[in-house]
């Protein structure tokens, strides 16, 4: 047994220091990034916020609303071949260069993965995700998934430390997944005592993919704008989000009302919730390991994603950052004690 010392942050534990800056207005940051993955060669440009792969945030309906704001969406792993397909042939080029294929370890998963990737070249990007990313089972299948897709863009996880960010990345990983625990939904630093801090666990695990020519998603901890802006000055190239785009028309999950108003169940893939749906309920040798709660219904996503880069915006005018690649550069964080005045409530 060993104690390491050195303090882990989170997003609430830092502010950013705002330093002087040459922009008159949010309208003059860009927002977009542009990428050549270092495997695949692929070459991509958007805005790099991706909502996470949960079947009630990322949805079909939400790829295509937020393809319209250059935004991506993992979509979930539980649709079938038959409505990948239907949703293939049904978009144009635009949404489906903003999709991920998400998709498990298993045989299964990849011969599903392949068929659905056979659709269009359009879809470059493969989310592979276990809760687990340690695993050895897991670099196994990104290898596997590299010799049989030299051409797409893999992203893999979820790790929170620099070694098990390089080891995939030589695997054969363009990107790795960080974070284990940070999730609104996710109750795996309760029942099984593991997590990371999620500020220093994407510095960290940056400072490693960057070394290698790899990038990495910050994939969790998000509770407002100003956290995603954190991930990206800590140097996450994308930026994952759940539940700060759950409760939304295009979320997929069930409406359920009390008293009157209307509220979304939303709930963590390791759930019961998710596990009684998915997998016939919790296996007899595992804990579930997530939330399910419910979220005032929210209406149409685009307002709220709207606000989000309108922040991130915000920020880069801020620290004088005209681009949002220049952002880590400009970054400053100050250790605070103390996020916002809550006398009248959170917003």
């Amino acid at each position: 047994m060993r104690i390491e010392h050195e303090l882990k942050l989170g997003f609430k534990d830092v502010l950013f220091r705002p330093k002087r800056s040459t922009l008159k207005s949010r309208s003059q940051v860009d927002l977009t990034r542009e990428f050549t993955f270092k495997h695949s060669g692929r070459q991509w440009k958007g805005v790099p916020i991706i909502a996470a792969n949960m079947d009630s945030v990322a949805t079909f309906e939400m790829a295509k609303a937020l393809a319209a704001h250059d935004v991506m969406t993992a979509v979930h792993k539980h649709y079938t071949v038959e409505e990948w397909q239907e949703f293939v042939e049904g978009s144009d080029a635009e949404v489906l260069k903003h999709v991920m294929v998400s998709s498990g370890t298993s045989e299964a998963d990849f011969e599903k993965m392949s068929a659905i990737l056979s659709f269009s070249d359009e879809l470059m990007f493969i989310c592979i995700d276990i809760a687990n990313g340690y695993s050895e089972h897991l670099v196994e299948f990104v290898t596997q998934v590299r010799e049989a897709f030299p051409d797409k863009v893999i992203t893999a996880g979820n790790v929170v430390t620099g070694d098990m960010v390089e080891e995939l990345i030589l695997a054969g990983a363009d990107i790795v997944k960080v974070g284990i625990g940070p999730g609104s939904v996710c109750t795996t630093r309760v029942k099984t005592g593991v997590g990371y801090p999620q500020l220093s666990a994407i510095i960290e695990c940056a400072d490693a993919a960057h070394g290698l020519g790899g990038r990495i998603i910050g994939d969790g901890g998000c509770s407002c704008a100003g956290d995603v802006s954190k991930a990206f000055g800590g140097g996450a190239d994308f930026v994952m989000l759940g539940g700060m785009l759950a409760g939304h028309d295009e979320s997929g999950g069930e409406i359920v009302e009390v008293d009157g108003n209307k509220f979304m169940r939303f709930y963590g893939m390791s759930s019961q919730s998710a596990m009684d749906k998915h997998a016939g309920g919790v296996a007899g040798y595992r804990a579930a390991e997530g939330k399910t709660v419910l979220l005032p219904f929210r209406g149409s996503v685009n307002y709220t994603i709207q606000d989000i880069l309108g922040g991130v915006r915000s920020t880069c005018t801020y620290v004088g950052a005209a681009q949002l690649k220049e952002l880590t550069k400009r970054t400053t964080f100050i250790r605070v004690q103390e996020q916002e005045n809550n006398v009248f409530g959170k917003e």
